[in-house]
């Protein structure tokens, strides 16, 4: 929220208020999320398309080599957790599910591990916050 209360109290010119509307309009709320489980051929890929709607991917592998004790650390700093279901492990996934409640943070379970889901899942956020704004 602080960078929204920035770009908010910002007195620049009318360009820079234009581009600043245009980027609250394709970005997201959150501003960074953690990734668990899934690919590590995909993970580059993934973090291109969080950028692309504004917000930073924070990968853990879901317990195949990173300790899944990580996760409690890196829970507090992260706005959301997706989790693909496919790829992760029981262990990992409810640790996820039960620190997210422990620090209320969302949770969004993805079908699976492809590109295409986490691309819809963060398109409906945005569709989901742009409904908010509105009404």
């Amino acid at each position: 929220m602080a960078k929204k209360q920035k770009r908010k109290g910002n007195s620049g010119n009318s360009d820079d208020d234009s581009v600043q509307v245009a980027q609250e309009q394709t970005a997201l709320d959150i501003r960074s999320f953690l990734y668990v489980g899934g690919r590590d051929c995909q993970v580059a890929h993934l973090r291109q398309i969080a950028s692309k709607h504004g917000a930073e991917l924070i990968h853990h592998d879901g317990g195949l080599r990173e300790a899944v004790s990580r996760i409690d650390t890196v829970l507090p700093s992260v706005d959301c957790v997706f989790c693909p279901i496919d790829c992760i492990s029981h262990d990992a996934c409810l640790r996820v599910k039960t620190g997210c409640k422990k620090f209320g943070k969302t949770f969004v379970p993805l079908r699976n591990g492809s590109k295409s889901s986490l691309e819809r899942a963060l398109q409906t956020m945005k569709e989901r916050n742009d409904e908010r704004r509105t009404s």
